[in-house]
């Protein structure tokens, strides 16, 4: 790509100012602009966030556009008023693939650790992506639910448990497992920067990194 520079004739760009314009100029030129949505599906405390942000900081250091849109900010900034009955959990689904969609059409990696419990909510976003031509990856981050209660980062598993919290995930609400999913990692088995590798060996094998 060429870059043509207009100055006038009579007022030479004063040198601080060429030098801010040829450092915004390179920090352009070294972002990677194409785009795609990884979305990482698994139980609570599966490890999907953790691997979200690990795989950011890879990809933001290769010169990725990338924003991780995690399910909780998602919560309470976009998706404030809504429950967790099967509507309201399929309506949040589609607002946040409609998000990273939008996010992946214009050259950003969304990498979106958001549960969607069931197959069809998830299907309607890989559908969004295929007729707007992004790229879509789903990542099942198939951790067991005794594993997941046992690290329970939120303490969701003890509430529930406990009677305070009923329709958890996977264990008095459903998961639908994904059938074929792009990739499964199975995170008790290794650590985040290699679960985060795998994903990030996905997209290379995609042409997206």
């Amino acid at each position: 790509m060429t870059t043509t520079h207009i100055t006038a004739a009579t007022e030479p760009v004063p040198p601080a100012t060429a030098d801010i314009a040829a450092t915004a100029v390179d920090q352009q030129e070294n972002h990677v602009t194409t785009g795609a949505t990884v979305w990482l599906t698994g139980l609570p405390s599966a490890g999907k966030t953790t691997i979200a942000y690990e795989l950011a900081g890879r990809l933001k250091a290769e010169g990725h556009l990338v924003e991780v849109l995690d399910g909780d900010e998602i919560r309470e900034f976009l998706s404030a008023g809504l429950g967790f009955s099967r509507e309201d959990r399929h309506t949040n689904v589609q607002r946040v693939g409609f998000l990273a969609e939008l996010l992946a059409r214009n050259g950003v990696k969304a990498l979106v650790p958001v549960i969607a419990p069931y197959a069809e909510s998830r299907d309607a976003v890989r559908r969004r992506h295929q007729e707007g031509g992004s790229a879509y990856l789903e990542v099942h981050v198939a951790t067991p639910v005794e594993v997941c209660s046992e690290r329970d980062v939120k303490g969701l598993y003890a509430k529930q448990a406990a009677g305070e919290l009923s329709g958890l995930t996977g264990v008095d609400d459903p998961y639908e497992e994904p059938e074929s999913p792009d990739l499964r990692i199975e995170s008790q088995h290794q650590s985040v920067r290699e679960s985060a590798a795998a994903v990030h060996a996905l997209l290379t094998e995609r042409g997206l990194a």
